[in-house]
């Protein structure tokens, strides 16, 4: 059985849980530990000149490559933000987790919320604090100190996606929200607010007063899309009497002014509470999740010691719906294999229709039929799916990477798991350890490892399948980078004994592009349009895998069908972002001044070159005649040749990508607006490598091209936060 990755991470988990793994939308894994929070970025589709910080030499066994990962650690602030004792003395209010402050729990927002384009972490800690939000609390919470400490108190939280409002192209805001249980039985709704100054700050929303106990834990289901404009999400949660209720969020978006060429909008919410799920028995809930097979109806999964909870609604097709009860079944691995062990992961298997739960005592459990009615049966009597062949694997794993050997008083204690791939391939942590000599280890002593590997092995079939599903049904609403959605892919394409077989059918799918949207755009938005438009980020994800295929492949007649079909995306790309800005630049006209006609006269020579659709030219061409008709420009002199940063002879406009002079210096151009790169001081795309200028806010406008030192120019560069050619985020490069 082939491994990717079996990574040595010195560190604690206090807390299992089917969050203390999970996966960001920037296509980052997220490790939360005692003490800091493990951000994991997988190798594939990162193309960085520097190797990933941790690559195992594991994987080399039936063709497979093993999996390299860049790691970052961020560590809190130690100790307690907030005393309170200090601010109110009733018994209620004591918090033992102060005594040694750890992480708790981290909810990751969606991607693109902040000004460079990223997610944002919220991390609980055992003090029931959230760093810069518990301050908020306090301020919004009851006039009454003991009520008002309890609402202030958080004990579980969870961050909502980006509802997709049925609007094309996709107007880029921010409708998420931050769901905080806290103390007093109620939820406290918050939102993010992107500050180009200061980064962000939250915002308070609504707070929805529940019961009288603890709220153990949240979780949104996807959001569903009513009409045109209106949203709904059922958020889930549990207390610490056992209890299961939703709380039903309708979002209606409204476009609040239509002034200028940005809309503005506004979002309004309302909160119903609905009946309970599960009564109080007294029983904590130990996970609670959403998990939604493909075209019906999400499914809530709740656990409780040694019982496993399905709960869907009831809808318009022929399946189960109300309530499911499943017990779990002991499987004998170890001394301290148990049932009741809690929950610390649940997968979704896309194909099979499976959920798979992983178990703190280190074992799995797999539950099919699950949008058709659950059973711990396999549907074949062959089958592998099953709850005693993935424990038994998951056992043989750890054996695998143990070079001491393990005996039955070992326990591979799983902290969390997570699918890699929505099939096979799981990414899970463990701690190896023998529970029954009572042996004591300081906390410097303990170390988990960190595993990629796949249950079994995948047909031709099911990675087409795959690849076919990447590109449908693509939504830029989630914001979610293309690193994220291709994550699957990127990894059964890195198989060798796989990839030649498969290229040439991933090329088919690759060229079926589907026609372009942006040739009936009504631009208001210059952000919203490069960024909004489902089939320009289809494109981007073709060009990523293209590219990708280009790397892989070693036959050269089959590397140059690769190389066309990623120069006929590429293409498609870069006339899509000119007919774009051709029509923006169109419709700004009466508002240019001189200085800005040197990019103006760049973007129509860009949109005349060969190879260039007629409508793009036609548009081109009547963007120069408008912009004649008002100055009095004479090409020549206009600034569109620049001169060489080396020897400063002129450099003519013949190519987008590169810049040669007559003397050979050969210079990088910038990806957004064509000027040649004579800085330091650029961002770099994470996944295809190209450059880009810095918005001026972080940059000398000084060194740039007078050409360059325009307000167009200023809002395109702030504009754009993410590659236009593949759609990953930028990077500064020490």
């Amino acid at each position: 059985m082939a491994i990717y990755t079996s990574l040595a991470v010195p560190t604690v988990i206090l807390h299992p849980s089917e969050r203390c793994l999970q996966w960001s939308d920037d296509g980052q894994a997220c490790i939360t530990t005692k003490a800091a929070v493990h951000i994991m970025t997988p190798d594939p589709g990162i193309n960085f000149s520097t190797p990933p910080d941790i690559k195992a030499p594991r994987g080399d066994e039936q063709g497979e490559q093993s999996l390299g990962w860049f790691r970052t650690m961020i560590e809190p602030v130690r100790g307690q933000t907030h005393m309170w004792p200090s601010i109110c003395q009733d018994w209620g209010a004591i918090t033992l987790g102060s005594l040694d402050v750890s992480i708790r729990n981290v909810a990751c927002s969606p991607s693109n919320l902040t000004p460079r384009g990223r997610c944002v972490i919220a991390v609980l800690n055992s003090n029931a604090e959230i760093q810069d939000v518990t301050g908020l609390l306090l301020s919004t919470a009851s006039s009454d100190i003991v009520c008002g400490t309890l609402q202030a108190q958080v004990t579980s939280l969870a961050w909502s996606k980006q509802p997709d409002y049925g609007i094309m192209p996709t107007p880029i805001l921010d409708s998420s929200m931050l769901a905080l249980g806290n103390r007093a039985g109620s939820i406290v709704f918050l939102r993010f607010n992107r500050n180009s100054d200061a980064g962000g700050s939250v915002s308070y929303i609504h707070t929805e007063p529940l019961c009288d106990h603890w709220i153990t834990h949240l979780s949104w289901s996807p959001w569903v899309t009513h009409s045109v404009g209106q949203c709904e999400s059922l958020l889930a949660f549990s207390t610490d009497n056992g209890n299961v209720r939703l709380v039903k969020v309708t979002q209606t978006l409204q476009s609040s002014s239509n002034v200028g060429f940005v809309p503005e909008y506004t979002t309004s919410a309302v909160f119903d509470v609905q009946g309970p799920i599960c009564e109080a028995d007294k029983r904590g809930v130990t996970a609670l999740t959403w998990v939604r097979p493909p075209r019906k109806n999400p499914i809530l999964v709740y656990t409780k010691p040694g019982v496993v909870h399905l709960w869907s609604w009831p809808s318009s097709e022929p399946t189960w719906y109300g309530t499911r009860i499943l017990l779990l079944q002991t499987q004998k691995l170890s001394v301290g294999s148990s049932a009741i062990s809690p929950v610390s992961g649940v997968s979704y298997v896309l194909h099979r229709d499976a959920l798979i739960l992983s178990l703190f005592d280190g074992s799995f459990h797999v539950i099919h039929n699950i949008s058709v009615e659950p059973t711990w049966s396999p549907p074949l009597e062959d089958d592998t799916l099953t709850s005693a062949e993935l424990s038994r694997a998951s056992r043989a794993l750890f054996t695998k990477v143990t070079p001491a050997g393990i005996s039955y008083m070992d326990v591979n204690r799983i902290g969390g798991m997570v699918s890699y791939d929505s099939q096979s391939t799981h990414i899970w942590i463990y701690e190896a350890l023998r529970p029954a000599d009572f042996s004591y280890k300081h906390e410097a002593q303990h170390e988990c490892m960190l595993l990629t590997a796949p249950f079994w092995q995948l047909d031709d079939e099911t990675v087409l399948h795959t690849v076919s599903d990447a590109f449908t049904g693509i939504s830029c609403a989630s914001g979610s980078a293309p690193i994220h959605h291709l994550r699957a892919l990127m990894l059964h394409l890195r198989s060798n004994t796989r990839f030649t077989a498969l290229c040439p059918r991933v090329l088919e799918i690759l060229s079926q592009v589907q026609p372009d949207q942006t040739t009936t755009i009504n631009l208001k938005s210059l952000t919203t349009h490069l960024l909004g438009w489902p089939n320009l980020l289809s494109l981007r994800m073709r060009l990523s895998i293209a590219d990708l295929c280009w790397k892989l492949c070693k036959d050269p007649e089959m590397q140059a069908q690769c190389g066309q079909v990623a120069q006929g995306l590429l293409a498609s790309i870069s006339h899509c972002v000119l007919r774009i800005l051709v029509r923006h630049l169109r419709a700004i006209i009466p508002v240019v001044i001189a200085p800005d006609i040197p990019f103006v006269l760049r973007e129509v020579v860009q949109s005349l070159l060969p190879g260039s659709p007629q409508d793009l030219a036609d548009e081109a061409q009547a963007l120069q005649d408008t912009l004649t008709a008002s100055f009095p420009i004479d090409p020549a002199i206009a600034g569109l040749h620049e001169h060489c940063p080396a020897c400063h002879a002129e450099v003519p406009l013949h190519d987008i990508t590169r810049a040669t002079c007559p003397n050979g210096h050969t210079w990088a151009r910038c990806t957004i607006t064509s000027f040649i790169l004579s800085t330091s001081k650029v961002r770099t795309c994470i996944g295809c490598s190209r450059k880009a200028l810095l918005p001026f806010a972080a940059s000398d406008e000084s060194q740039l091209p007078l050409a360059a030192q325009s307000w167009i120019v200023r809002d395109l560069l702030e504009a754009v936060q993410r590659c236009l050619f593949c759609g990953n985020s930028f990077v500064e490069i020490v």
